[in-house]
Parts: C-alpha cells; sequence; structure tokens
C-alpha cells in the first residue's frame, strides 16, 4: 500500500493534551463526584489516559484498576503496575477469572463453538466494567473510559463493557494522534511501540482482529467521516484497493448502534 502519509492533519499535541486535560477535571467539577476510577491494561490507549488525568486531578483521587485473565501477559500487568507508580496514583490488581468461571459455568457453552468463544471474551469486558463501577460506586467517582476514536468508529470495543463508561477523554483521537500525545506527554517508548491487544485470547492483537494496520485505517476513517469522501473517492486518495475500503465502511455501519441508546417504538396515545 503506497498511501498519502500526509493524510491527518499535524495534531498540536500540545494543545490537545491540554484540552483533554481540561474535559477531565470539568467532568468531575460537573459530575459532583470525588474522583476518577480507570481501568489500566499497560497498552497505550489507557496509558495516555491515565496520565492525562493525573495532570489535572490529584492522585489520590485517582484509582488505577489492573484487572488480568490468564490470557493477560505479565508484561501488560508490569507495564500497567510501573505506569501506575510513575504517575502515583493509587492501583489495585484484580485477577478477572474467578468472576469469570461461575458465570460461564452456569452457561451452557461449547469450546468449539465460535459464538461462545466470542462471547467469552466479551464477557472478560464486561467483568471489568462491573468491577469498574462497583469501585466508583462505592467512591462516589466517575468511571474514565480509554477508548479512541478509531476504535469507536468501527466499534471495536465490547457494547457494555469496555464501552461502558462515564468519560471518553481519548474518544476524539486516531490511534495515530494517541500515540502522538503518549511521545508528548511521556509514556514510556515500550508502551507505544508494542502491538496493541485487549488480551482476549493467547496470541491476540488489534490489529489482526481488525484486519488492518491502525495507520491505514485512521486515514480511511478520516476521509470518510470528517472529510465525508464516498469509498471510491478514498481508494483513489489513498491509492489502495476499493475493497479495503468498503470492507472498513461496512464496519462502521456494522458498529453504529454501539454508540445508540436501545431503539423504542413510538407509542401513539
Amino acid at each position: 500500500m503506497n498511501g498519502d502519509n500526509r493524510i491527518l492533519p499535524v495534531l498540536d499535541v500540545e494543545r490537545v493534551s491540554r484540552e483533554i486535560s481540561g474535559f477531565i477535571e470539568s467532568s468531575l467539577i460537573e459530575s459532583n463526584t470525588q474522583g476518577l476510577v480507570i481501568g489500566l491494561s499497560g497498552g497505550l490507549d489507557s496509558s495516555v489516559t491515565a496520565k492525562l488525568c493525573a495532570q489535572v486531578v490529584n492522585k489520590d483521587k485517582i484509582l488505577g484498576l489492573i484487572m488480568p485473565s490468564q490470557t493477560t501477559s505479565q508484561e501488560d500487568v508490569d507495564d500497567a503496575v510501573s505506569l501506575a507508580e510513575e504517575i502515583g496514583i493509587k492501583y489495585k490488581i484484580i485477577p478477572i477469572d474467578p468472576l469469570l468461571e461461575p458465570v460461564q459455568d452456569v452457561c451452557s457453552r461449547s469450546a468449539d463453538n465460535e459464538n461462545y468463544i466470542l462471547a467469552g471474551a466479551n464477557l472478560k469486558a464486561r467483568m471489568r466494567m462491573v468491577i469498574l463501577y462497583y469501585h466508583a460506586n462505592a467512591l462516589n467517582r466517575l468511571v474514565v473510559g480509554t477508548g479512541n476514536r478509531t476504535e469507536l468508529l468501527v466499534g471495536y470495543f465490547t457494547k457494555y463493557g469496555d464501552g461502558g463508561v462515564d468519560i471518553l477523554p481519548i474518544g476524539g483521537l486516531y490511534k495515530t494522534d494517541v500515540r502522538r500525545v503518549a511521545r508528548y506527554i511521556g509514556v514510556n517508548e515500550n508502551i507505544i511501540t508494542k502491538d496493541p491487544t485487549a488480551g482476549l485470547w493467547p496470541g491476540q492483537t488489534d490489529e489482526e482482529d481488525l484486519g488492518i494496520k491502525y495507520d491505514i485505517l485512521d486515514k480511511i476513517l478520516y476521509l470518510m467521516s470528517e472529510q465525508e469522501m464516498k469509498e471510491d473517492e478514498a481508494s483513489l486518495k489513498l491509492q489502495i484497493k476499493l475493497d479495503e475500503v468498503v470492507r472498513v465502511k461496512v464496519m462502521m455501519l456494522a458498529a453504529e448502534h454501539k454508540s445508540m441508546m436501545p431503539p423504542i417504538p413510538t407509542v401513539i396515545r
């Protein structure tokens, strides 16, 4: 693929970082809550979000929850711990497998059925959401989400799982933007450069799941969602196959329900 590398406008990372931190601070004040709870995965998005939170919110008002499963790498756990200790916030490590097993045991399942495998992966995200909100409710705090614009547009998140949050500070940033902000605010280079993964199964990576590199995906999404280009125009602009752009468009359409309230029928009285 020989697409144009100058598709996305250059991000003013200093201004954007300041605005996002201000948004976090304003959200906390307006909600009349006492602090923030954030899931720390050891990955890029949660690390950037946590550091932006720590820039404007008192450290003792931020709780990081590290929630590994048996498919979470030790590297990710170590990176999450290091990040929490670096920015000086309190953190807890809560393994989620003991919580997943009773749910799966009482529900019918088939290890060979792809739908059950996916359901099990989504259960992990939903269990983490339950744990985050348990602590947020108990402490009167907001749950801070770590999803970025790329993943929101194509639906690469679990409905009522990692999509179940109170605020999404980096939800306006494409994945490539998040990397730029990460370098500006001093996130460890190891976190920035390692393969993004949700740790849903051994060896799983986000780009393999999506079937496309984030750098290309971001350009396609920007052209279609912000420049309002048609699929053929974006294909020509990026010099990539039309099928690739169409596939991304299909992902966007399929994801729309994840960002909407559940449909309610009209009742005429």
